[in-house]
């Protein structure tokens, strides 16, 4: 392990003898409130499961020192690995698992919250009677804050990601977010998250692709909350970031990508003379508030569809 990170046991770590490891990679977030909701599933878990906490590169000492006084409090064995510097997305969620113990892992995103108390029962049970390859139990917005300035990323949110498990099992590999899955550990030993992938956006559905063509992956609605909806001009930025992101899952798997409705927008997008000029005008719609929520959503759309045109 890097001589960067620093370790912080409780004392339910030296001796517990996990089944499942809880792996939350966080940055300039606080994962307190996941962790105290956590905490009330540790009577009934019997020692089943374990949390490692992975902050990467937040360097806020107090933040740090919260969270050791609140590990040394819970019931739950816990790690907190703290780094000095940023790892990324793909590296991170790779170090979390190096450090599990449980036969299966739960990547957990720090900004979820579970939507009912028999969350972690739910995972803990299924990885031990079924112990699948890979399962997704899926996220809502049941508890995300309503308000105006998060309109548009609800709106986007409802209708492409928070979908009943049916929905999702039609493109197993597309519906697949590293907020709420489950691996078991020797799937994710033989496929590791690609560091190759930076910045936000697609390392995790990259991941379930090279995974569905050797592994099944089921879903299933043991749904979380994303708290961290966006506002439009994060959102916009993040879509910036994941262009090359995009590109390198084209290049890997054109058969699975020409089926997203993302890739054939892109592609017809591609054709359009003066792209470039007309894409920011797209960003712009999408950030007047007076305009509806609806074709606020629809404009941002396009505009990643414009930076996936040419980056693809």
């Amino acid at each position: 392990m890097n001589l960067s990170a620093r370790l912080l046991d409780n004392a339910g770590w030296p001796e517990a003898r996990p089944a499942l490891s809880v792996l939350i990679p966080f940055l300039r977030d606080d994962p307190s409130p996941l962790l105290t909701l956590l905490e009330r599933e540790a009577g009934a878990l019997n020692g089943q499961v374990e949390v490692i906490l992975l902050d990467d590169g937040t360097a806020d000492t107090a933040l740090t020192a919260r969270l050791g006084e609140q590990i040394d409090t819970q019931s739950l064995p816990v790690r907190l690995i703290t780094l000095s510097a940023n790892e990324g997305r793909s590296i991170g969620r790779n170090r979390l698992a190096s450090a599990a113990r449980g036969a299966s892992l739960l990547f957990l995103d720090s900004d979820m919250r579970p939507d009912h108390d028999r969350f972690l029962q739910t995972w803990a049970a299924l990885a031990r009677d079924q112990a699948p390859a890979v399962a997704f139990g899926g996220f809502s917005l049941l508890q995300a804050p309503d308000e105006a300035r998060f309109a548009v990323h609800r709106r986007m949110a409802a209708r492409s990601d928070c979908l009943p498990r049916d929905q999702r099992a039609l493109q197993p590999e597309k519906h697949v977010f590293t907020s709420n899955l489950l691996v078991r550990r020797d799937v994710f030993d033989s496929e590791a998250f690609d560091p190759g992938f930076s910045g936000w956006g697609w390392e995790d559905v990259e991941w379930a692709m090279r995974v569905s063509r050797r592994f099944e992956v089921v879903h299933l609605d043991n749904p979380a909350t994303h708290m961290g909806l966006d506002t439009v001009e994060t959102l916009a930025a993040k879509y910036e970031q994941s262009a090359p992101n995009f590109a390198r899952v084209v290049a890997r798997h054109p058969d699975f990508v020409a089926a997203y409705p993302s890739y054939r927008v892109a592609k017809k997008l591609k054709r359009v003379p003066g792209l470039k000029a007309v894409r920011p005008l797209f960003k712009r719609a999408a950030l007047l508030p007076a305009l509806p929520v609806a074709l606020r959503a629809f404009s941002l759309r396009l505009y990643r569809a414009a930076l996936y045109a040419e980056a693809i």
